[in-house]
């Protein structure tokens, strides 16, 4: 379930960017527009602003979604990272100076904290250790971008688009308290069904 997800999401956005010939604003995530039009919370990871673009996030896609299938992650975790994908997006509202948002990467973001989180929790010995070493790798990756700061957007060499570093730490975050929830609830059940 989790490596199809990973394609639809991959498969969404490149029938998103064949479909329109322009970045279509129509789509992609605007704060000014969050409430009257929620939607934008879910259709903003489909839009990509380059082909480039595209092609690094359908290689995140890849990569996440491969990641999940080697973790063994359960439902709860594919749960986890379809609730944590609106969430990323709505995070952004912490930035309402980014007047624009498009793109998968805040949502990979979450879904390797998900997978992280899944392996803390669920996991023993080496795969929990995995799963420490992929959050940590993870929170120095967006750390390193200072999402903080005082510019939204960065133009980093090579890239023929801005990136948005708060959208990275949106995910991060998002993943991680979902799938941290997914986690504990599933603890919950486990304990109340061994007391029976």
């Amino acid at each position: 379930m989790w490596v199809a997800a990973a394609m639809l999401l991959g498969l969404g956005a490149a029938a998103v960017f064949v479909a329109f010939a322009a970045p279509p604003t129509t789509l992609d995530w605007q704060p000014g527009l969050a409430a009257s039009e929620p939607w934008r919370a879910w259709s903003a990871a489909l839009v990509h602003l380059s082909g480039l673009h595209l092609s690094a996030n359908l290689a995140g896609a890849a990569l996440v979604g491969a990641l999940g299938f080697v973790a063994a992650v359960p439902r709860r975790s594919l749960f986890a990272w379809l609730v944590a994908w609106p969430l990323t997006q709505l995070a952004l509202l912490a930035r309402p100076d980014l007047a624009h948002y498009a793109g998968l990467s805040g949502v990979l973001h979450a879904g390797v904290a998900v997978v992280a989180v899944h392996l803390i929790a669920a996991a023993r010995g080496a795969r929990r250790a995995i799963g420490f070493a992929l959050l940590a790798a993870l929170a120095l990756k967006v750390g390193s971008e200072a999402p903080w700061t005082a510019e939204a957007v960065r133009h980093p060499p090579g890239w023929d688009i801005a990136i948005a570093p708060f959208a990275h730490a949106g995910g991060l975050v998002a993943g991680a308290l979902v799938s941290a929830l997914a986690e504990a609830g599933a603890g919950w059940r486990r304990l109340t069904i061994d007391r029976k």
